[in-house]
């Protein structure tokens, strides 16, 4: 009942968030009916579809080759929908701005230029007035106007001599008044013009941001390295190299070429030990163990180790725990074995509770001899307490990715103490890797993936 109220939300909040996306997109920059608007309309219902299919072709046992036709437009289209999404979200700020703006550059340009009017012939009474010189005889003089009474200005005489006859009074010219221009043509709306500036800007940012993130994911891990001393170590085991590696989601998207990218960059690290810490898989090993095979070229002085991760319980952990020992790996299956200066021990991942499979802290180190250093591999950093309890020096985890997809990190740090990197809690130091694949879009964005080179330090050296 509780899955079924959430997946309805889910669905709710998918369906509104597409058609806010339509409606900026398509909806305010496309004319009803125009070709551009149908094909819009028309990706806007096949696009969710594809993720949806994507996302649950596995869980129902659909043909893999149909799982990979589904896995990448529809993991990238959720990728896209987020970043497109917070693009517009920006663009909502820059709306309003660009109308006013633009709204007072029309006003302006509207405004009809004031000219200024032709001087008047006539002067006001009391002054003298000058006939024009090419009406005038030479031997015209300027007649006084009388300042009461007298005749307006367009109506005063001109005295002239006996032998010249008075001509007629020049009409004052009439200076045309000026006319308002006409505004041009019409064409776009500002609305319009600003919805398309303001998409065209989101879907450019959008979809190079996932661009951007996809290389991230293709181009592989890179490597990180850091030093963690632990009390407990003795000065023989100084310098001690794992290369963990977590959450490589070998899968419809990222196949066997992926994994020999992943045993290739461990390789070249030359470590001690290699910890994979988990969610190595998202299908059966029917479909992806010729894709997990390259597993077994990994080389490390003490050995490859393997515990479950969460993605295991949904792709069969069993049949998977068996597959990876053909391969060489060692399962620690709530498990520990010694080694050279230090006990190592891996747990179940929490998910396997559901199969009665969950992590066991009391076998994997409940008789151990606390005078050793102990290094955990467990998928999940949430057990990081019982690790407390339990007198572990060290945790290995991955599982957050990092949060993958930025603003993701925030919500990974809902749900788990530490999100990537490393943190003290008492005793006990708590490392987690932001893995070196991706789950669901094959997109990184602010969280790279990463194969991490941990050298334990003895204090006593």
């Amino acid at each position: 009942m509780v899955f079924a109220l959430v997946a309805l939300v889910v669905l709710a909040l998918l369906a509104a968030v597409h058609r806010y996306v339509w409606r900026r997109f398509v909806g305010d920059t496309t004319a009803p009916g125009s070709t551009m608007r149908k094909a819009g309309t028309a990706a806007a219902f096949v696009l969710p579809l594809l993720s949806v299919g994507a996302m649950t072709s596995g869980r129902i046992g659909a043909p893999f080759w149909l799982q990979q036709v589904l896995a990448w437009p529809g993991f990238l289209w959720l990728a896209c929908l987020l970043y497109l999404t917070l693009a517009l979200f920006v663009g909502e700020l820059v709306r309003p701005v660009l109308l006013r703006v633009l709204a007072r550059r029309d006003k302006a340009a509207a405004q009809p230029v004031t000219e200024r009017p032709a001087p008047e012939i006539g002067r006001p009474s009391g002054t003298t007035a000058e006939v024009p010189g090419e009406t005038r005889p030479r031997t015209e003089e300027l007649v006084p106007v009388a300042s009461v009474g007298a005749p307006t200005s367009s109506e005063a005489s001109v005295r002239t001599t006996p032998e010249t006859a008075p001509e007629p009074e020049a009409k004052p010219e009439r200076v045309p008044e000026s006319e308002p221009e006409r505004p041009a043509a019409p064409g776009p709306s500002r609305r319009l013009f600003v919805s398309r500036v303001v998409g065209g800007a989101a879907a450019a940012a959008g979809l190079a941001t996932v661009g951007y993130g996809t290389h991230n994911v293709l181009r592989g891990p890179s490597v990180k390295r850091i030093s963690v001393p632990l009390a407990r170590l003795p000065r023989a085991a100084h310098g001690f190299r794992i290369a963990v590696v977590s959450d490589i989601h070998i899968g419809p998207i990222l196949g066997r070429a992926h994994t020999r990218r992943i045993v290739d960059t461990i390789n070249a690290t030359s470590p001690d030990l290699v910890a994979v810490v988990g969610d190595l898989v998202d299908g059966s090993v029917a479909d992806l163990g010729s894709a997990a095979e390259p597993l077994s070229a990994l080389r490390a002085r003490h050995g490859s180790y393997f515990v479950t991760g969460n993605h295991e319980y949904f792709s069969g952990a069993e049949q998977w725990v068996d597959h990876v020992r053909e391969l060489g790996l060692i399962p620690l299956e709530n498990a520990r074995v010694e080694i050279d200066g230090f006990d190592l021990a891996g747990v179940n991942d929490v998910a396997g509770e559901t199969e009665g499979q969950g992590p066991d802290f009391v076998r994997a180190l409940g008789d151990r001899d606390r005078a050793r250093a102990a290094v955990l591999l467990a998928h999940q950093p949430v057990v990081i307490h019982d690790a407390v309890e339990h007198g572990v020096d060290l945790q290995l985890s991955g599982h957050t990715h990092g949060g993958q997809l930025w603003p993701g990190n925030y919500l990974a740090e809902l749900a788990n103490p530490t999100v990537a990197g490393l943190e003290r809690y008492g005793d006990t130091q708590l490392f987690v890797s932001r893995g070196a694949g991706a789950w669901g879009p094959p997109v990184r964005v602010g969280a790279p993936a990463d194969i991490t080179v941990v050298e334990l330090a003895s204090r006593q050296a």
